[in-house]
């Protein structure tokens, strides 16, 4: 019924984080796709021993489209490396009301693996502001995107030339054919990684930005975002919490 689909690169550190609550949840995937992007770390090595398909990536578009074409299911899940998959029944709570609500694609709010105020206040302002918007300018965030593999492919996957914000508008183009929806049932923590690197005033900035371009001039097709895929950082100790907020 489902394949999860996850593009990597240089992902040695998180990718076992992911793929061993994978292996926790009650409903388990028909395949799971690792769509690599040439790593130089043990990224694949790892995917290999729990399993995986590993197949050649790319830039994200390009990997999460890789990894698509050798789905068999009727939905496919695609998640970035380092999300983890904390309540066990998640893949059966999201399954079964993608169902239940007849949506074709569908994501899930968001809590940061931190213990940070300020992480877990941009990310309920997000969360605020994407249910704000709803089906109208639809929010879907790679690191989760349910969708159904027809619907994937009616729409020709993710265009492979938009550089930054590539889920969001793939998201928009998906609601011209399909029911759109925010899962209720459940939702998933994320790496605070990009938010350490880089700043986080910084990463706001740039995001509201994006949001400008995308309303104003559309998809983004440039590389003026400066958006890098792929991480090469190690976790240091106990630097992004277990929080359960």
């Amino acid at each position: 019924m489902l394949t999860i689909v996850i593009p990597t690169k240089n992902e040695e550190a998180y990718l076992p984080r992911l793929l061993e609550s994978i292996t926790k949840q009650t409903m388990r995937p028909a395949e799971i796709i690792v769509a690599d992007a040439q790593s130089t770390d043990r990224t694949r090595e790892i995917a290999e021993s729990y399993g995986a398909k590993v197949v050649e990536g790319g830039r994200i578009s390009f990997g999460r489209n890789a990894g698509a074409r050798e789905v068999q299911t009727d939905f496919i899940l695609f998640l970035d490396a380092d999300v983890e998959l904390r309540d066990p029944e998640f893949l059966e709570k999201a399954v079964g009301e993608m169902l239940e609500r007849k949506l074709d694609l569908a994501t899930c709010f968001v809590f940061p693996l931190s213990d940070q105020f300020i992480d877990h206040f941009l990310h309920k302002a997000y969360n605020t502001y994407a249910r704000a918007w709803g089906s109208l300018y639809p929010h879907a965030p790679g690191f989760c995107m349910l969708a159904r593999r027809d619907l994937h492919e009616k729409i020709g996957g993710f265009d492979e030339n938009v550089t930054f914000c590539e889920d969001h508008d793939y998201a928009r183009r998906a609601v011209e054919f399909a029911r759109f929806g925010f899962l209720k049932s459940t939702r998933i923590p994320v790496s605070i990684r990009r938010l350490d690197r880089d700043g986080r005033m910084k990463i706001a900035i740039k995001y509201m930005l994006a949001e400008l371009h995308l309303a104003l001039l559309g998809p983004i097709r440039h590389n003026k975002f400066n958006y890098t895929f792929g991480h090469e950082v190690k976790v240091r100790g106990d630097q992004e919490k277990r929080s359960s907020r």
